[in-house]
């Protein structure tokens, strides 16, 4: 990449929104600098590219600062639409659908962890818990209609929903830790188990070139 098409990746080693971005970098083939931040000693660059929200993941391009993990998708699948494969579907009912689904995972699996684990007594908790595993089965649901007998959302190769879960798959699974409940399990959702194990082994086959700062 030259320095006229220069990306900068600001994030976390612990965050699983940053872990969506580099994820979709790796997948489009594209070099970048990542720079790690300590979120509890912010840098002047992170306060000055993300004054509104302070926070992780920001993306760099050519100077110009772009933030939230959904929306730094798809500016990636938009400002390289012809490097590597496309993250959105091309038709617009389907990128709509896609859409819909990260919006799906934020809200019924995200929000419902983070009540689980910040929950001030054992029936909030537990009604956290209900609530992502009822959300798990209707990805489950989702994850039948939308790959059409293939591996994943995105059909025969990796897009923007598999983007948006893979990227807080460890943070998602941490339940099983914490709590002794799994999320995905083969019983209720062997189509997520089967998505997971092949979401890992296409992440592993090579890298986006990277160069890691801080």
């Amino acid at each position: 990449m030259t320095g006229k098409d220069e990306l900068k990746l600001l994030g976390t080693w612990a965050s699983p929104w940053a872990a969506r971005v580099k994820i979709a970098l790796h997948l489009k083939g594209l070099s970048y600098e990542y720079v790690e931040q300590d979120l509890d000693n912010k840098t002047d660059l992170l306060l000055t590219t993300n004054p509104v929200h302070k926070k992780v993941p920001v993306l760099i391009h050519n100077g110009k600062p772009i933030y939230e993990s959904v929306v730094i998708l798809e500016y990636i699948d938009d400002a390289y639409g012809t490097v590597g494969p496309s993250l959105l579907p091309a038709d617009p009912y389907e990128r709509a659908i896609a859409r819909f689904w990260v919006d799906y995972i934020d809200h019924k699996l995200v929000i419902p962890w983070k009540v689980a684990f910040t929950a001030n007594g054992e029936e909030e908790k537990t009604e956290g818990i209900k609530q992502m595993l009822a959300g798990a089965l209707t990805l489950e649901g989702a994850l039948k209609e939308c790959s059409n007998g293939k591996p994943f959302f995105g059909g025969d190769s990796i897009g923007y929903v598999d983007i948006a879960l893979g990227g807080l798959l460890a943070f998602l699974q941490g339940t099983e830790e914490l709590c002794g409940t799994k999320l995905f399990d083969v019983a209720n959702t062997p189509l997520l188990i089967a998505w997971a194990l092949h979401r890992a082994g296409r992440c592993q086959g090579g890298a986006a070139g990277r160069r890691q700062v801080g």
